[in-house]
C-alpha cells in the first residue's frame, strides 16, 4: 500500500475481540495495542447517539465500541491518509458504517455536536527519542501545549453534558486535568490501569463531562495481568467486549 513519500507499507490481517472483528493494520511501527480496546470499553454510549474518535488510526476503538453498542452514529477523525484508508477497509470488512474524516483534531468541532468523544492522544515526551517510523512518531510525539489544544478541540465538539474519555500515562494526569477543567469539562473520573496487583498504574482512563461540576473521583481501576496472561476481568474486555463502568 502506498504511503506518503512513495514508500510501501506492509499490512497484516488480524482480529480484535478474540477473533470476532477483522482488523488490518501496519505490520510494524504504527500498530494498535490494547489501549483503544480498553478506551472504547469506557465510553458510556447508547444506541442512537453520536460518537467521535479523534486520532482514530485504523479504527480499532470505534470498531470495538460499535460492536458493543449497536446503532451509533460514528465518526472517525484521522490526519494520516494511509491510516484513514485502512480504517475504511476495516469498517467495510466488519459491515459497520462510519464517517471517516481526514484532518487534525482542531476540526472536531466542525463535525459535531457529539454525545461522546474519545481519544488516545499523543503522549511521548518531546525530549525523548522519536520513533524511526514516521507515522508512529507523528501519532505519539507530544508538542508544546498539546493537552490544551486537544481539550479545547474535543470540548468544543461536545453537546452540553457530553462525555470526553481519554487514555494516557498516569505521569501526565495533572496536565490533562488542568486542560480539561480549563475548557469546561468537569467532574473527572479517574480509572487506573494496574499492570499487576500491587504495582503502580502506568496508564489511566479519564472521563469528564462538558459543563459538569463536581469533585474528582478516583475509581478502583482494573488489574491487567495475572500469572502469565491477562486477568479474567481484563480478558472479558479484550476478548468478549465487556464494558468498563466509570459511572458515566
Amino acid at each position: 500500500m502506498p504511503v506518503p513519500g512513495g514508500a510501501q507499507m506492509q499490512i497484516t490481517d488480524g482480529t480484535l475481540f478474540g477473533g470476532k472483528l477483522r482488523y488490518a493494520q501496519p505490520e510494524s511501527g504504527y500498530r494498535t495495542g490494547i489501549e483503544p480496546v480498553l478506551l472504547a470499553a469506557a465510553v458510556a454510549a447508547r444506541p442512537g447517539e453520536r460518537v467521535l474518535e479523534a486520532g482514530s488510526g485504523a479504527g480499532a476503538g470505534l470498531l470495538c465500541l460499535m460492536a458493543r453498542v449497536a446503532g451509533l452514529a460514528a465518526v472517525a477523525l484521522e490526519r494520516e491518509a494511509v491510516m484513514a484508508g485502512l480504517a475504511r477497509q476495516n469498517f467495510a470488512a466488519n459491515a459497520q458504517a462510519c464517517q471517516i474524516h481526514e484532518g487534525d483534531v482542531a476540526e472536531a468541532a466542525a463535525l459535531g455536536p457529539f454525545d461522546h468523544v474519545f481519544a488516545n492522544p499523543p503522549w511521548h515526551d518531546a525530549a525523548s527519542t522519536a520513533s524511526p517510523d514516521a507515522l508512529k512518531a507523528r501519532a505519539k510525539q507530544v508538542v508544546a501545549g498539546l493537552e490544551a489544544h486537544w481539550a479545547r478541540a474535543l470540548a468544543a465538539a461536545l453537546r452540553p453534558r457530553g462525555s470526553i474519555t481519554l487514555i494516557f500515562p498516569a505521569a501526565i494526569l495533572p496536565r490533562w486535568l488542568d486542560a480539561l477543567a480549563g475548557h469546561g469539562c468537569g467532574a473527572p473520573a479517574i480509572f487506573p490501569l494496574w499492570p499487576r496487583e500491587g504495582r503502580a498504574a502506568k496508564l489511566v482512563i479519564v472521563q469528564a463531562r462538558r459543563g459538569a461540576a463536581g469533585p474528582c473521583a478516583i475509581l478502583p481501576g482494573l488489574v491487567l495481568h495475572e500469572g502469565a496472561g491477562y486477568s479474567p476481568a481484563a480478558d472479558s474486555i479484550l476478548r468478549d467486549g465487556m464494558a468498563l463502568d466509570l459511572g458515566g
